[in-house]
């Protein structure tokens, strides 16, 4: 079935910028809510992208907004706050929404690891709400668990290179947590393919790239990209909690006990597991240079030393 009038939940944000435009680029007509139309105005520029500022949790706001589409995308996701909200009752409340107004494609964004006996109450809570959206077996759904996402607006490569630029030391969280980072577009294109894939349906998708590291190695690879050389010292999980513990008191909040409890769960698919729909995942190495690189010959010098280890 084609989709030409759909509904994106989180759009604004950077996964949803990169879902939004490659549905856009399909010609596809898209709804993107926002409690603030200016942060989305990266959006408005697109030809058939309507953005509404509008609470989605407000009473009836869900209901007006997925009247008269032909599917949601859910891609509401946030890393501290009100999990169950967010996580658990929107999900719930889309489902509602759909049901009410008679829709039944719905697309919905988990986090790999998410379990009911998680460490975190993050994990614990993408697993109540993909459960709410699989639970719904008369709709058509579908649900995605990337592991952590790269791209060149991602708020995790980024952070450690801005982290690099300005401290001459790293003190590292749960160092040896492990990940298997997937490209942005990577995740767009599988759930764009996803959206009129029949096959798709009551499925539960994990989502990574090629590679498995660990957090130490990832934050190596930056300070190598961007020729930095910085000291980087390997936390204990207790002195892990503690850094975490002092940053949940900071303004920005860079880190709580919840991220770090969340890295204990390894943040990679099984052995074996390929992007769906016989996409191919791109690399890292592949990708993140193009963002995190330096541009100037003054800022490239110090990489070309890195390099050479002098």
């Amino acid at each position: 079935m084609k989709f030409d009038n759909v509904l994106v939940v989180g759009g604004s944000g950077f996964i949803g910028r990169h879902v939004v435009a490659a549905l856009a680029a399909r010609g596809v007509r898209v709804t993107v809510p926002s409690r603030r139309r200016e942060r989305a105005k990266h959006l408005i520029l697109l030809p058939t992208v309507d953005v509404v500022e509008v609470d989605v949790l407000a009473r009836g706001a869900l209901a007006r907004l997925v009247a008269g589409r032909q599917a949601v995308i859910n891609l509401v996701g946030i890393l501290h706050g009100d999990f169950h909200r967010l996580h658990v009752e929107l999900p719930q409340a889309i489902v509602n929404a759909c049901r009410s107004t008679g829709v039944k494609r719905v697309l919905h964004m988990s986090a790999l690891g998410a379990s009911r006996d998680a460490p975190s109450e993050y994990l614990r809570s993408k697993a109540l709400g993909e459960e709410a959206v699989l639970a719904a077996t008369d709709l058509e759904t579908t649900v995605f668990r990337p592991s952590v996402v790269f791209g060149p607006e991602d708020r995790f490569l980024n952070l450690f290179a801005q982290l690099t630029r300005f401290l001459p030391a790293l003190a590292l969280a749960s160092p040896r947590a492990q990940f298997q980072p997937v490209y942005v577009g990577d995740v767009a294109r599988v759930m764009v393919t996803a959206l009129g894939e029949t096959a798709a349906f009551a499925k539960r998708y994990d989502l990574c790239g090629p590679h498995l590291c660990t957090l130490r190695q990832l934050v190596d690879y930056v300070c190598a990209v961007t020729g930095r050389r910085r000291l980087i010292v390997g936390l204990s999980p207790r002195l892990s909690l503690l850094q975490a513990w002092l940053l949940e008191h900071l303004p920005g909040k860079l880190m709580t006990r919840d991220n770090v409890l969340s890295m204990q769960v390894p943040n990679v698919c099984a052995a074996g597991c390929l992007l769906p729909f016989d996409l191919a995942p791109q690399a890292l190495e592949a990708i993140a240079p193009s963002y995190l690189a330096p541009l100037s010959p003054r800022e490239r010098y110090p990489q070309l030393r890195w390099r050479a280890r002098r």
